[in-house]
């Protein structure tokens, strides 16, 4: 029998047939290797703020601001590298402007071809031509190809180029070449995203964002803990449903489930308005939405009090069922004196601000009425079915997981569960015992068994775990010890609403226990950072995202408008290209118009958390190293095929 490796250069040889083949990819990939390292965006807890996303996504938080300035130095205007960046970001918009008031439209394709002629080439150096071959629009690749590459064979380089451009704007397609350039150099300017969680809740385009992250070229996402509530939801888990809509409509967002999705909410909306129509329903105010219409305010309140008893219920049904979870403290209802209206929580007792419960049966609280279970098996066959949603599920699956080591950085989003001591904790998780790494390891599996596991009780088990991760206290993805849900809408005493978070926090700057935790995911202290958002970094009150030294990197700033006034900021942004790492802090995003109309980009502040000595290749990357293996097999087949062991295939 052949061994192993004769076997594999036996179907290696299939890939390249022949000596010549083989030296030729030898030689393409050690090309690759020397290039400089392609730039890698970081975006966390986006909370489905669209047009802040996509303007950041267009302008790779600055990057392509830098590379007009790079490019043309002091020989342009900031006026005009503004208006050249503008169109850039948003051609079609800018150039529909211009029309209005340019004489000599042709004067104006002209100029700014040519620059963006020369944005293009620029950003496209630091990549073969191949790279830059597949990343072509399909209209214009042919036209692109030959602006952007240097003809060394060509007397006259310029009348070349000139008469190029002269037939563009004489056959009337100057404008969709300038879109198709635009959406290149955006193209080249970012290499790769990495979203480091909560794409989902809060804000009104979550669903616009997955379809925007569904067509981009190369992306990876660690999950948020709001992520796998939706993911819990998709799945049929009852309790995640329940949480998906409260939060929804406490924010105002209901429509991101009807005409995002399609979500038919109407008799949860008629359950709500016969139930509690005579309620004022004080206690579930709106948050952070702006809603003009009292009708839909009043009718919102109500569907956000319906569903939230109907959450209480579902949740002490999944706690009673899933004891291994340790949550009986979470189960509220049967600790409600409904005669008095007051409930005991740890002891103590307080009174209640909202004593309204019509559905709640006090000697069986967690049972759902006839109408509440219908709506409920409604609602789960609805999030089930909805295909948009399902797909947009599967991509988070297939792109995502709970952590990711990439190019020595370690990227998740809550923390690594830790004791008081700074250990790695110890969490039990149907019975057996995991902590750091391995307990990433088997959340993320349970997570998969809840959408594809054949065994009921498996796939009933990984659903749960979403839920789990959601609001546990040992979820690396909520990281304190309660989600006080229950007290911040029925209790006045603030102390009741305190969520501590676990002692992760407050060992950020204890370079021990970081240095631990790299370790524990492989990555070498002296050149590894870890990246993770969750937990707003309020800058205003002088609070730094760089902790650790800059080992650690806490990029959550306030992405949401809901957040904007604890942060003072509208969110960070991290930067990693051949040179270092750039943290970027942005100002609010007033709106798409306004970029437009205004010229009126992100404001941000870059700060250098490293910069590296020697210009970081691809060959210092993970790709990299993936590429010097396989140079390694290929010449071990060149060795093959020269000294008879392999016989090439002509």
């Amino acid at each position: 029998m052949k061994n192993l490796e004769t076997r594999y250069l036996e179907r290696l040889s299939d890939l390249y047939p022949t000596i010549a083949a083989a030296s030729t990819e030898i030689i393409n990939l050690q090309a690759i290797l020397n290039l400089p390292k392609g730039t890698e965006h970081f975006l966390t807890d986006v909370h489905g703020e669209y047009e802040a996303f996509s303007h950041v996504l267009k302008n790779g938080s600055g990057s392509v601001k830098r590379k007009i300035q790079e490019v043309f130095g002091n020989t342009m205007s900031e006026r005009d590298k503004k208006s050249l960046a503008t169109l850039i970001y948003y051609p079609k918009e800018k150039m529909s402007i211009v029309r209005q008031t340019e004489t000599n439209m042709d004067d104006w394709y002209r100029v700014n071809l040519y620059r963006l002629i020369q944005v293009s080439k620029h950003v496209a150096s630091k990549y073969t031509r191949s790279k830059v071959r597949k990343a072509l629009p399909k209209d214009f690749a042919y036209v692109i190809e030959e602006l952007i590459t240097e003809k060394a064979e060509l007397n006259d380089k310029e009348s070349y180029y000139n008469e190029i451009i002269s037939t563009i704007i004489r056959i009337k397609r100057a404008e969709p070449f300038i879109i198709a350039i635009s959406e290149l150099i955006q193209r080249l300017v970012v290499d790769h995203l990495h979203i480091v969680g909560d794409i989902f809740d809060r804000g009104p385009g979550p669903h616009i964002i997955m379809d925007k992250l569904m067509s981009y070229h190369s992306v990876d996402i660690q999950w948020g803990n709001h992520d796998v509530l939706w993911m819990g939801a998709a799945a049929g888990q009852m309790g995640c449903i329940a949480n998906v809509i409260r939060i929804c409509a406490r924010y105002g967002n209901l429509d991101i489930l009807e005409d995002g999705y399609g979500i038919n909410l109407l008799p949860l909306a008629a359950f709500a308005l016969k139930v509690y129509g005579n309620d004022p329903c004080e206690c579930f105010k709106l948050k952070a939405a702006d809603k003009t219409d009292p009708e839909e305010t009043e009718m919102n309140l109500r569907i956000h009090k319906a569903i939230s008893v109907i959450q209480f219920k579902v949740e002490g049904q999944i706690i009673r069922r899933q004891k291994e979870f340790g949550l009986d403290d979470r189960a509220v209802l049967h600790r409600i004196d409904y005669e008095k209206g007051t409930v005991t929580l740890e002891g103590k007792e307080y009174r209640l601000l909202d004593k309204n419960f019509p559905t709640v049966d006090p000697s069986d609280p967690y049972a759902l009425s006839t109408e509440e279970q219908d709506i409920m098996d409604r609602l789960e066959r609805a999030f089930v079915g909805c295909e948009k949603l399902q797909q947009h599920m599967r991509f988070l699956l297939a792109k995502g997981g709970l952590y990711k080591v990439f190019n020595d950085n370690l990227l998740y989003h809550g923390c690594v569960p830790l004791d008081s001591e700074g250990n790695l904790k110890e969490v039990s998780v149907f019975g057996k015992k995991y902590r750091g790494k391995e307990l990433y390891d088997v959340l993320d599996s349970y997570v998969r068994k809840g959408f594809f596991a054949l065994d009921g009780k498996e796939r009933q088990d990984g659903k749960d775990i979403m839920w789990y991760i959601w609001l546990h206290p040992d979820s690396p993805l909520f990281g304190k010890n309660k989600m006080a849900t229950f007290e911040r809408y029925f209790l006045a005493e603030k102390e009741t609403h305190v969520e501590k978070k676990n002692p992760y926090y407050t060992f950020l700057e204890n370079e021990d226990v970081i240095d631990r935790i790299l370790r524990e995911f492989g990555l070498d202290p002296k050149k590894g950072h870890i990246v993770n958002g969750h937990v707003p970094v309020k800058r205003k009150d002088g609070e730094s995202p760089v902790k650790c030294g800059g080992k650690v990197l806490v990029i959550d700033g306030g992405f949401s408008r809901a957040y904007q006034k604890e942060t003072g900021i509208a969110g960070y942004t991290l930067i990693y290209n051949s040179y270092g790492l750039r943290l970027v802090a942005h100002e609010p995003f007033e709106s798409t118009e306004a970029a437009i109309a205004k010229e009126k980009d992100i404001h941000s502040e870059t700060t250098i958390v490293s910069r590296m000595m020697d210009r970081c290749l691809v060959g210092d990357t993970d790709i990299g190293r993936e590429l010097k293996e396989q140079v390694k097999d290929l010449e071990r087949l060149l060795a093959a095929y020269r000294n008879g062991e392999i016989i090439e295939k002509i």
